[in-house]
């Protein structure tokens, strides 16, 4: 019953930009099943109400469905896709993004022993699991909320608060707890993460981004594996041919600078690993996503 009505509520709420009158609450549709397409994940519980969605990270591949759930606990570069996806059957999601700061209010007005405990290493930045039923029944009621704009501003708040509860106590709490926990392993990797993303053009040292997580390079080294499923370069490397496709959606005949732009100094090297991520080259590619573009703007109104 849950999910009936989650779907009826997600296809009447819906926008082409996903927003909602409620802040940080997303709602997707897509009527196709397009290709894997990178993006970064953010600090997200995902619920599926209709549809299969496919998700990589590094070597991990996610795949939830309708009545399942995904908490992403650190904003990571991710490859995914609806994979049955159409206009009679569109793919229906429910988003919310998830604060550090509520994570941590909730976890200090519970108390201990109210609340799964944190394990002390690094859990993955990525799990899915079945949505229970009041997980369910307090997404629908957030989602109500939109129909009530008079009662939004003050019980939207509380019904998140819920939301956050339910996951904090469900079968992923270990991962949703370690995202209020200012000294948890996950921290240390968070701001990890952070460093490299702003930096990401820029030749780095592991024993450096490991001091400044305050954690040895051993333990730094294992823990981003755990949560990131791929070793500090191979995460930047993402992030580089990611801002690289962005770029070159923009810059269709600058693809030497390009690629200088983002870090590589070689311009074979950043061809070879931009075919091997994206399957085509960055010309043929970048040729691509500029008629796309075009196209998308043709259709605006």
């Amino acid at each position: 019953m849950h999910l009936d009505e989650l779907r009826t509520l997600l296809a009447r709420h819906a926008r082409p930009d996903w927003t909602t009158a409620i802040d940080g609450v997303l709602i997707s549709k897509v009527e196709r099943s397009d290709p894997p397409s990178p993006s970064m994940s953010g600090t997200v519980l995902a619920v599926v109400a209709q549809g299969t969605k496919r998700l990589a990270l590094g070597e991990r591949v996610y795949e939830y469905r309708a009545g399942q759930y995904l908490v992403a606990s650190v904003d990571l570069p991710v490859t995914g896709h609806f994979t049955d996806a159409g206009p009679e059957n569109p793919a229906l999601g429910f988003g919310l993004t998830l604060e550090p700061s509520a994570v941590a209010e909730l976890l200090l007005q519970a108390g201990p022993g109210e609340a799964p405990r944190a394990s002390g290493s690094a859990l993955p930045g990525i799990a899915v699991s079945d949505a229970p039923d009041p997980l369910l029944d307090a997404v629908v009621r957030l989602l109500r909320l939109l129909d009530e704009p008079r009662d939004r501003t003050v019980l939207a708040p509380l019904v998140k608060r819920e939301i956050l509860w339910r996951l904090i106590t469900g079968e992923q709490g270990g991962i949703v707890r370690q995202l209020g926990l200012a000294d948890s392993s996950l921290s240390h990797i968070a701001r990890a993460v952070r460093w490299i993303r702003e930096h990401y053009a820029q030749p780095f040292r592991v024993e450096d981004v490991a001091q400044l997580s305050g954690m040895s390079v051993s333990a730094f080294y294992r823990n981003f594996q755990a949560v990131t499923a791929m070793s500090p370069i191979q995460f930047q490397k993402q992030i580089r041919l990611q801002e690289a496709r962005l770029l070159l959606a923009t810059h269709l005949n600058d693809i030497t600078g390009v690629g200088q732009r983002v870090g590589y100094d070689s311009p074979s090297q950043f061809s070879r690993e931009y075919r091997r991520q994206f399957g085509a080259p960055p010309s043929q590619d970048a040729a691509r996503l500029h008629r796309s573009v075009r196209t998308a703007a043709a259709v605006l109104p």
